[in-house]
């Protein structure tokens, strides 16, 4: 009786599409992509076996290494939050389990950090866009970042930043009111009125800016009451 064919790593070779892994051949055959880690961890070897067991112990790895490799070229791409990443991952249709162990690694790794990340974003929209405070909570928020958290970062950002927020808000103002210098003055005051409350600015402190920012221009207009 002919002995069953038993399978035999034939491989192990740089990828030439995923820098940094290695395509692990059986029979002639790419199987699975994988890290060096994993093939060391699993002592993989040229000449090898490569039996039933072994064929369930790489897919597992394989798996985990496609959704660690996909989780990585997102942040790659842009700093996300711990739940923008999950929602990410799993709208790709990366399964739950490979997902919650990237999630789990990158964040042993510091790669993942809720509090560097909302760090990050208000600086960015502080100093650039001008978010008001109230902005940066709802933004920061909706990307599920913890209310403790985003005070925190708030506070600190701020202090670091020396942010005079009545002093932000007019600057904001002004570079916007350049832009709109062609337009009438109506249109221009409609305009800068709803850009200041995008950046979720207090109705009664766009009023006041807006009489400053505006009063030179406006021959004198004082107090729009945003009608």
């Amino acid at each position: 009786m002919q002995a069953p064919h038993m399978s035999t790593i034939t491989g192990i070779t740089p990828s030439a599409k995923r820098e940094g892994r290695f395509d692990l051949d059986v029979d002639g055959r790419v199987v699975a992509t994988l890290s060096l880690d994993a093939i060391e961890r699993l002592h993989l070897v040229v000449g090898s076996a490569f039996d039933d067991m072994r064929a369930e112990a790489v897919e597992r790895e394989a798996a985990a290494q496609r959704t660690m490799d996909r989780a990585l070229n997102m942040l790659a791409f842009r700093a996300r939050s711990v739940r923008e990443l999950r929602r990410a991952l799993v709208r790709k249709g990366e399964p739950e389990a490979t997902t919650n162990a990237a999630i789990d690694r990158l964040s042993a790794l510091g790669l993942l950090d809720d509090r560097v990340y909302a760090r990050g974003y208000i600086r960015a929209k502080v100093t650039g866009a001008g978010f008001s405070r109230r902005r940066l909570r709802g933004e920061l928020a909706r990307r599920g970042v913890a209310a403790e958290i985003i005070q925190a970062a708030i506070e600190q950002v701020f202090a670091e930043e020396s942010v005079d927020e009545h002093a932000l808000i007019e600057r904001v103002a002004l570079k916007k009111c350049r832009s709109l210098s062609n337009l009438d003055p109506a249109t221009r005051r409609r305009r800068l009125y709803g850009y200041l409350a995008r950046r979720g600015y207090e109705l009664d402190d766009i009023r006041q800016v807006m009489a400053r920012v505006l009063a030179e221009r406006d021959d004198g207009e004082r107090g729009w009451d945003g009608t």
